[in-house]
């Protein structure tokens, strides 16, 4: 019996390998994926976007989505999406602190009450991480098996909040 190693050459090899390193995140030094969920008040996620590498921002992830909002939405968003806008929708987001100048009182309380907001979101996001699945390293290479993994972890998300709801976001 005689055995032959093979080293694979071609269009698949590399685009592994173009797998690989697009996910690698150099601010995290590890291999990394990011996703972007739309929340509604009652906590729920509405929309989960494509899994992207670590290496891509959430600005570029959020300009290459569809989202399915209707007209008069309001969208809350963090500094991430410095930039981005949706037509017919009203986007809230923080005041940044200009450099060398301090914010106005009515900027902080508003910014306090957008912390408060946004807070209730990084909850549904631990509640997601709760899958360990999600949070911890995944060997799984195979195409669309990271998107599944996330989708199940957000359907799980929203079984738990259907049958013991949350208070819902002011």
């Amino acid at each position: 019996m005689q055995l032959y190693l093979i080293e694979p050459k071609g269009p698949t090899t590399t685009l592994a390998f173009y797998r690989i390193v697009e996910c690698y995140s150099s601010k995290k030094k590890d291999h990394t994926v990011k996703n972007v969920l739309l929340v509604n008040a009652p906590l729920t996620i509405l929309f989960l976007s494509d899994t992207y590498g670590g290496r891509v921002h959430e600005k570029p992830i959020a300009d290459m989505t569809p989202y399915p909002l209707p007209a008069g939405s309001r969208l809350l968003q963090d500094l991430g999406f410095l930039a981005f806008t949706l037509p017919r929708v009203e986007i809230l987001m923080p005041t940044r602190k200009p450099r060398g100048q301090e914010l106005t009182r009515e900027q902080q309380l508003t910014n306090q009450a957008l912390h408060c907001r946004r807070l209730r979101i990084e909850h549904v996001n631990s509640s997601v991480k709760r899958c360990r699945i999600v949070k911890d390293r995944i060997r799984l290479w195979k195409q669309g098996i990271r998107d599944l993994v996330m989708e199940l972890c957000c359907a799980l998300h929203n079984f738990r909040v259907r049958l013991t709801p949350w208070q819902p976001m002011v």
